[in-house]
């Protein structure tokens, strides 16, 4: 087996994500940009291997534990990756032969864990053999643990959903944060539109069509495929981007000739949407703590034909950092979050995320938040938004800033944003099992004075 081999690439790939506390999607798009993998069913493999495996581990453990015949929690992580790959195949895919799954599998053991063949032979073999009806218990009460290693979510966050939103919300939260997302682009109305994107999409093979929830976005009908490697992506056409985070730009709805804030703009994604929105008229100051960042959404911008965005390294919170003076027509602070509504797009964020960097991303976000008033004119618009489902994150935040500052008043999300994603209270919410988008909570927010 050769580094040409998916299977052998996806227990590296994993590995590496688990040792190193490392993102799966740039360690993917690096073996798929290479020479390795130039066949379609190779890269298809690959990525539904390695997503897979990051989405299903906690399942694919609790068959490991149960026919494992010493301390699962001491055997070597590669022999555990070469288990669970191989497990994923056999419980999770229709395409790949059990015999193929297992074969392929000792190899790899023999080849990298002399000796050890014969157990991942007869573990994989005795799984079979058992029946996928007789792995898992039957819950007739859907329990916190039960939830957690089936639908392979931590303990801790399916506890706080079910204590949240319910336990029938929570297995469908979970249900859909294990299924494939769609590959989701954004438009860049400068250099082009959807329709003239979907027809050059098909000159390069590729078919794509208009998105449900965005006017700039499209879907595009192909997995393992790099956005970044498409002629359209390279040219600006197009950016890698989620529906959900697509419509919080549309919560600002940036006008041309206005004078904008994006608070915590990381590498640029949505200060390039909003400057397109714009017509590339006004002016937008993008600010992050991260140079290599800013680095990054300078490159993104030249190659958007984005001309209007200014840039200063800042922290946010301080008031009196030097670039930020002034008053601002909007202001989005698209603020750090635990990144809970992406965890179907980043399966591996579910397994770094802990409680405790939820409530520190809470706190990070009211100093965020309540260091934009003196910087909004005004009549002023003041959005937050954050990409997680966490109570504490979303709602809480925004109401103890609204009590603590009461010139300020919510709004409703103006269109084209949908009315099924605008809650009672005026918080717009999307969810992967609703909207089929990436979960994301937002906050339109008037200076009165």
């Amino acid at each position: 087996m050769t580094a040409r081999d998916p299977r052998s690439a996806a227990v590296d790939i994993i590995s590496r994500v688990e040792e190193e506390r490392s993102f799966l999607e740039p360690l993917l798009a690096h073996r798929l940009s290479g020479a390795s993998f130039s066949r379609d069913e190779d890269r298809g493999l690959l990525t539904e291997l390695s997503f897979g495996v990051l989405r299903m581990r906690n399942r694919l453990d609790w068959v490991i534990e149960r026919f494992y015949r010493g301390d699962h929690a001491a055997m070597d992580r590669g022999l555990r990756n070469i288990l669970r790959v191989a497990l994923y195949q056999i419980l999770c895919m229709d395409r790949v032969p059990s015999y193929a799954a297992v074969n392929e599998a000792v190899k790899l053991a023999k080849r990298r864990y002399p000796g050890r063949q014969g157990l991942v032979n007869a573990l994989l073999r005795n799984v079979i053999r058992s029946g996928e009806e007789s792995l898992f218990p039957v819950c007739e009460i859907e329990t916190a643990e039960c939830l957690s290693r089936y639908h392979s979510h931590p303990l801790w966050l399916v506890e706080k959903w079910i204590n949240e939103y319910g336990p029938e919300e929570t297995r469908n939260l979970c249900e859909a944060n294990n299924r494939v997302p769609p590959l989701a682009v954004r438009v860049n109305r400068l250099k082009t539109d959807p329709s003239e994107a979907i027809r050059n999409l098909a000159g390069e093979g590729l078919e794509a069509e208009r998105s449900r929830w965005s006017p700039d976005g499209l879907v595009i009908r192909r997995r393992g495929l790099p956005v970044g490697d498409l002629g359209l992506a390279r040219r600006g056409h197009l950016t890698a981007q989620d529906e959900a985070s697509q419509l919080v730009s549309f919560l600002v709805d940036p006008r041309p000739g206005e004078v904008i804030l994006d608070m915590c703009s990381g590498v640029g994604i949505k200060a390039a949407h909003m400057a397109a929105m714009m017509g590339n008229e006004g002016s937008i100051t993008a600010v992050d703590v991260n140079p290599g960042k800013l680095d990054q959404g300078e490159a993104l911008a030249r190659a958007a034909g984005v001309t209007i965005i200014r840039r200063v390294k800042a922290d946010g919170r301080d008031k009196h950092e030097p670039g930020l003076e002034g008053r601002f027509d909007r202001i989005l602070l698209d603020a750090p979050c635990s990144g809970l509504g992406t965890i179907r797009r980043k399966p591996e964020a579910r397994w770094f995320v802990s409680m405790e960097n939820a409530r520190e991303m809470a706190r990070l976000q009211r100093e965020l938040l309540q260091a934009c008033p003196d910087r909004l004119k005004p009549g002023g618009v003041l959005v937050y938004a954050v990409c997680t489902i966490s109570v504490e994150e979303n709602e809480e935040v925004v109401r103890d800033f609204l009590f603590k500052n009461d010139e300020f008043r919510l709004v409703r999300p103006p269109p084209p944003v949908d009315g099924g994603m605008i809650d009672d209270d005026s918080f717009f919410r999307t969810s992967p099992h609703r909207h089929g988008t990436d979960g994301f909570f937002g906050a339109v927010m008037v200076r009165n004075c």
